[in-house]
């Protein structure tokens, strides 16, 4: 929509072609972008391409040659108002008042909460949101902005199409683009359960802008790294991504409260995800153990650039979910301690013992339903296992996975996703230097994308031998100390 809204600026016609049942997204995505009268014609999302073409392709045609009216080129940004409600009552009555539903008709045709994901939250008193405040030296009516510059992700680039974010600019939560204040965002915070130490954790979210994607099985999660996952008692043991901590749980709450209150995310209206992901309700925060880093591995926090003594958030969307572990604890003892059991017969390693490369053993499934980057969380036990074996870094396996990855252009080009991240292929194949389209079908491209450090590990978890793969890259990380 930037783009589109450039050139309306500059009154040229355009048209969004789009499906009728995301007619409000578009419209709300053109309030946001300045051109609230932009055209719009809608596709089927059943009838085949050429007859689907065929209903509204002269339609289009007339509609992209036809001037600019004077109410269409009617401009501005519009900021959607925001007003500080102050509610008296009983704190049930606060509680019936946050539990307020709207009916979103089709594609959900049901009530939906219209303050809170759907559970019963900490009413925001003034006197709780003023003791979340002493979580953070910043001033309450202080509007939340960028504390560094940074390339924009998908969603957040500007009225004007401009893809740097650059310190000072003001954070736009998505999808609706607003803005936010310090107290807002500690509002937020109260009502997911947070504490005042939380607050400069959440502040550092909200610099994200709450992005939440779109289609198939959208996924947001938050790691924490750096001291203060130890000060404030964050899991990164057994369960971490379970229930029971005070201070996961809540965080990851904040979230997604912050996507529907301060981003005005709906679902059925911009929060478009088909069949949603069970990972939103009530969100996910995890945490790094720096204390289960072999050595020579470098914490999420130096992995992108800040001191080890640093606090960072990690925020990144995972894009198809998560996959368990490929095999059980006891079969990878097994294979480690004396080179018995399955998956050492898979490796034709029987009576050998370990260390041996696990990571042969859950490569085939990472490529195998999608293509991508992914994070992966495993125990200190099997890190250790791979600095054995030679992988005295962490950008040692980011390699090694990503080179897994390459296959045949035929074999990619077969796969869902790369008509659109390929742009039509029209663009130049990175590894080669040469147009997509003057590649032998034969030539190996990396299914994993462009860059082996899009792949991204953290180290947590019990003493059982598990990891879990996330179906994502490692996302942008946020300065925690910025907000304390």
């Amino acid at each position: 929509m930037p783009y589109l809204a450039k050139l309306e600026k500059a009154g040229i016609p355009t048209v969004v072609v789009d499906l009728e049942d995301q007619e409000q997204m578009v419209k709300q995505e053109a309030l946001v972008s300045g051109v609230p009268k932009i055209r719009y014609l809608h596709a089927s999302r059943t009838l085949p391409g050429p007859e689907d073409v065929d209903n509204w392709i002269d339609k289009m045609l007339e509609t992209l040659t036809r001037p600019l009216t004077d109410e269409e080129k009617e401009s501005g940004l519009y900021t959607i108002p925001q007003q500080r409600i102050i509610f008296e009552g009983t704190l049930e009555e606060a509680q019936d008042f946050y539990q307020q539903t709207e009916w979103i008709p089709l594609p959900v045709e049901a009530p939906i909460a219209k303050y809170t994901d759907g559970f019963p939250i900490i009413v925001p008193t003034e006197e709780k949101v003023t003791w979340m405040l002493t979580g953070t030296s910043h001033k309450p009516d202080e509007i939340v902005t960028h504390q560094a510059d940074r390339m924009a992700t998908q969603g957040e680039a500007t009225s004007e199409g401009r893809l740097e974010i650059r310190k000072g600019d003001v954070v736009r939560f998505q999808p609706l683009k607003r803005t936010a204040t310090v107290e807002q965002v500690a509002v937020n915070a109260v009502m997911a359960g947070c504490r005042p130490e939380h607050l400069p954790i959440v502040l550092a979210i909200a610099q994200s802008g709450t992005p939440i994607s779109t289609t198939n099985f959208p996924s947001q999660a938050v790691c924490v790294s750096g001291p203060i996952v130890k000060e404030i008692g964050m899991n990164t043991g057994c369960g971490m991504f379970g229930p029971g901590s005070v201070a996961n749980s809540p965080i990851g709450r904040a979230y997604q409260l912050m996507a529907i209150n301060l981003g005005g995310a709906v679902p059925g209206v911009n929060r478009m995800g088909c069949l949603g992901s069970p990972l939103n309700n009530g969100g996910v925060a995890y945490a790094e153990n720096a204390d289960g880093l072999p050595p020579g591995w470098k914490g999420l926090n130096e992995e992108f650039g800040y001191k080890k003594d640093e606090n960072i958030v990690m925020v990144q969307m995972i894009t198809g979910g998560i996959l368990g572990s490929q095999f059980s604890p006891g079969g990878y003892r097994a294979l480690q301690k004396s080179g018995h059991g399955g998956i050492a017969r898979k490796f034709d390693v029987k009576g050998t013992p370990g260390p041996h490369n696990w990571l042969d053993y859950i490569v085939p499934e990472l490529y195998a339903g999608r293509e991508g980057a992914w994070t992966i969380v495993m125990v200190p036990e099997m890190a250790q296992h791979l600095v054995d074996l030679g992988f005295k870094s962490k950008d040692d396996v980011y390699e090694y996975l990503w080179k897994k990855g390459f296959e045949p252009l035929k074999k990619y080009r077969g796969r869902s996703w790369p008509d659109f991240r390929r742009n039509g292929w029209t663009g130049i194949e990175k590894t080669s230097g040469k147009p997509w389209l003057e590649l032998d079908p034969e030539y190996m491209v990396p299914a994993a994308g462009d860059d082996p450090n899009e792949f991204c590990i953290v180290i947590g978890g019990g003493q059982e031998e598990a990891c879990v793969q996330l179906a994502g890259d490692r996302g942008n990380a946020f300065s925690i100390d910025a907000w304390k």
